[in-house]
């Protein structure tokens, strides 16, 4: 027998195993045992879309058997709750929920409540649950339930108590029967009493509502004082008292009205000198700085057109928060038009605290009319901002990195091979055979890192970088595969997404949708990726033009935080940006330049294509510890400005103080939602000090190291076994059993006649299944498809999935792993 392990799609090396052999003494059998260890440092170094996981392969002439997969994880437990429980006050025999959301950690904590800092047992109480979701529920409230709740959350790892919520059971008060009649007074009144004691209130229960005595006359009206029934006699000095009352409240407020709208008039006068409100000054400068406006007339020299004078008649300073496009590129929050050469524009623009509050009121522009601005509202068009020509107007910009073109290659023959552009989700697959014996080709593939050549109109938007492979003039035999990420959630319902190519005049033209039939081309769109199978070189993007409103493009949102150049503040920067490996590498980069640190791992945000904006804010900073600048803990992003952001990475700042220098810890969240959509929780804990910070790596899978494979071993099939599926499933079959169920049975459902042009069917099919699984661990998905079609199919007895199994050990030992 041979027995090996393999982790995570790779097979452990044969030196990491320890065998030990023993005999089954009740059937006299040789038992052997093999094990590796896998160690902690191990875990924590993988990076892959499932958790470490190993399985046991075995063979022997009977066959080949496999284990389940064993899962190792590393056990945590957070330290903040999700959700604290909170303090109640109920009436009695009401109905009590205390919510406790533990703290995320491996394995799952268990939760366990106290009251009064003893253990509650729910076995033992009836009138209390605590299994439902970590819930503590008391069904009828008791005056004896009152008390100090806690939740405790424990682990294999550590225990953890959350803020204690106070539990008050009131109970509101309840009048007695009324007292019998008094006698008769000589007034002619009798009187009837009552107390509020059936039951008094209690632990701030509501005191009885009406009177404690009630009079009425007891001689039927009969008994007469001055000529007058005693019930109608009402004395004039009351009624001349509450006239004057009356008539003294109407005055006052009349005059408190008339001074108030006097002030304010005053006051709105008084800031109407300026001709403009004053929008935040660091969106001129970036991060959070003051800007002064001068009360002489004369031309400015942080606007982009000196031209543009306004008329300010008086100095006064604001500062506060700014979204900015890209660290390099220090764009308004408003739209791009505000600083066009404009010699009659007029600008009022929200203050700083209006902007960083919310506020519904939307700035205003009044001036020429600009293409690209992005409609507001309800109307649900859709348009890109076309940015103007941008001066820059940062000093030392010249200084700063320049973005360079990211680019790879390799030199390819007859045997094919894959060009990787390392943590970027854009490859190439060149067949085998595509290009013809004895020749060699030095194969490019770029991405364009500057503006976009591809300009959308209308409703369109990019979903992709754009990718250039090449030379253009090289012809191949065999379609290759292009693998191009993308941040669409795919839906044909919500979309309708198009391959585009440039032409040679620069122009774009639309190749197919990856929705139509074609001959030409084919295109496979996952969740995140799309596979083009093309035959010429060029350069190629994704677009998407939505459909609905409910189009979605996913968001990847991170924060990174770094000192600032006064020791006791700290600067937050939170991303959101395509979801793309591609988009993200920039954000690193930029990152590294500024010496910024990734606090916590990305997460994606499901961002609709509604025109509702989004909104970044700083939550649950520590009191007495930290404290963040006035009026920036809540920014708000225009929607245009995430939808059509995916050349410049979009970014908002936030600048936090510590009180003192002492303070190393930071703990806080990052909300990110949008309105009317999703939401997103970052979790910030973190320690400023570089020594104490734990590292969080930035990419969740890295590529090959050598960006170009070539021959065999750049291939999971092998050649030999590739030739007999192909030979299997080439030849049409009476039953149906040929290339289309290979096709059906690999997820390949449309658009089947391009495969039908081609001269392999199967192997074209087999080129896709490479490209789409070259970051899958191994071969179980093609040789559980070809066993499912085995079973009736005889020609398939010599491609036997034991077969697969040792061709893809074959595969890492030859690529020495």
């Amino acid at each position: 027998m041979q027995i090996f392990f393999k982790c995570n799609g790779e097979w452990v090396h044969q030196n990491e195993h320890v065998s030990e052999e023993s005999l089954d003494e009740s059937s006299g059998l040789k038992v052997r045992e093999v094990f590796i260890n896998v160690t902690r440092q191990q875990v924590e170094d993988f990076h892959g879309p499932e958790d470490y996981w190993c399985q046991c392969v075995a063979w022997s002439h009977l066959g080949t058997s496999k284990s389940r997969k064993a899962s190792v994880r590393i056990a945590y437990l957070r330290k903040n709750f999700e959700q604290d429980p909170q303090g109640r006050e109920v009436p009695i025999e009401g109905m009590i929920v205390l919510h406790c959301r533990p703290p995320e950690g491996v394995p799952a904590a268990e939760v366990e409540w106290l009251k009064n800092e003893e253990p509650i047992d729910s076995e033992q109480d009836e009138n209390i649950d605590t299994r439902a979701d970590h819930n503590l529920i008391i069904r009828q409230a008791r005056l004896s339930d009152s008390g100090n709740y806690t939740c405790m959350a424990a682990n294999i790892v550590a225990k953890r108590r959350s803020l204690s919520a106070t539990v008050v059971v009131y109970v509101d008060g309840s009048w007695e029967v009324w007292s019998e009649w008094s006698v008769c007074s000589p007034e002619c009144e009798h009187l009837r009493i009552r107390e509020c004691t059936a039951p008094p209130p209690r632990n701030g229960g509501k005191f009885c509502e009406g009177l404690s005595q009630e009079s009425e006359n007891c001689t039927d009206g009969l008994c007469i004082l001055d000529k007058k029934p005693l019930h109608e006699i009402k004395p004039q000095s009351i009624e001349n008292a509450s006239d004057i009352a009356l008539y003294s409240g109407l005055g006052a407020a009349v005059v408190a009205v008339a001074v108030l709208v006097i002030g304010v008039t005053l006051y709105r006068r008084s800031q109407s000198d300026y001709g403009v409100d004053v929008i935040d000054s660091s969106a001129l400068t970036g991060g959070f700085q003051t800007f002064n406006f001068k009360t002489v007339r004369q031309g400015n020299s942080l606007l982009l057109n000196s031209s543009m004078q306004p008329d300010l008649t008086v100095s006064r300073t604001y500062s506060g928060p700014i979204c900015l496009q890209d660290p390099l590129d220090k764009e308004l929050m408003t739209e791009a038009s505000l600083f066009n050469p404009l010699s009659d524009i007029k600008v009022k623009v929200q203050s700083s605290f209006m902007v960083s509050l919310g506020v519904s009121e939307r700035a205003e522009y009044h001036g020429k009319n600009h293409s690209g601005t992005f409609p507001h509202g309800n109307n649900r068009s859709f348009s890109t901002i076309h940015p103007r020509n941008k001066t820059p107007y940062i000093q030392n910009l010249s200084s700063l990195p320049t973005r360079t073109e990211l680019r790879t290659t390799g030199v390819f023959g007859h045997l094919g091979g894959r060009l990787v552009m390392p943590n970027t989700g854009v490859s190439l697959l060149i067949p085998h055979g595509a290009i013809p014996e004895e020749n060699s080709w030095e194969i490019y593939m770029s991405i364009n890192q500057g503006e976009p050549s591809l300009q959308s109109d209308g409703s369109e938007v990019l979903l992709s970088p754009e990718v250039t492979c090449g030379p253009p003039d090289m012809i191949v035999t065999t379609p290759f595969a292009l693998t191009i990420p993308h941040c669409a959630d795919v839906s044909s319902e919500h979309w309708n997404i198009h391959l585009k190519k440039r032409t040679q005049q620069g122009k774009w033209e639309e190749v197919m949708s990856v929705e139509d039939e074609s001959t030409s081309c084919y295109c496979l769109l996952d969740p995140f990726a799309c596979h083009v199978l093309l035959d010429s070189f060029g350069t190629y993007a994704l677009t998407g033009e939505p459909i609905t409103d409910c189009a979605v493009k996913q968001l990847k949102v991170a924060v990174f935080g770094c000192m600032s150049c006064n020791s006791l503040d700290y600067n937050l920067r939170v991303y959101c940006v395509d979801n793309t490996p591609w988009a993200f590498q920039e954000v690193v980069s930029d990152e590294r330049h500024q010496g910024g640190q990734l606090l916590e791992e990305p997460k994606l945000l499901h961002f609709k294509g509604n025109t509702f904006s989004l909104q970044i804010s700083v939550l649950d900073i520590p009191p007495f510890l930290w404290r963040i600048k006035p009026f920036t803990a809540c920014q708000e992003v225009p929607f245009s400005r995430v939808w059509c952001s995916n050349w410049q990475p979009l970014h908002c700042a936030f600048s936090l103080e510590r009180y003192t220098p002492t303070t190393t810890q930071l703990s806080c969240k990052i909300c990110i939602r949008q309105l009317k959509g999703h939401e997103q929780i970052l979790q910030v804990q973190t320690s400023i000090l570089e020594s104490e910070r734990e590292t969080i790596t930035f990419f969740a899978q890295e590529d090959s190291t050598f960006p170009a494979q070539t021959g065999p071993k750049a291939f999971k099939i092998p050649y030999s076994i590739r030739q007999r599926i192909c030979a299997t499933f080439d030849t049409p079959n009476a039953k149906g059993k040929d290339w289309q169920m290979l096709a059906q049975k690999n997820s390949i459902n449309r658009n089947l006649s391009y495969f039908a042009t081609q001269s392999s069917p199967s192997a074209v099919i087999l080129n896709l299944w490479e490209a789409r699984h070259q970051h899958d661990g191994d071969l179980d998905s093609l040789a559980c498809a070809l066993e499912e079609i085995g079973r009736t199919h005889t020609k398939l007895s010599n491609i036997a999935e034991s077969q697969l199994d040792e061709a893809d050990f074959n595969y890492s030992r030859q690529n020495g792993l």
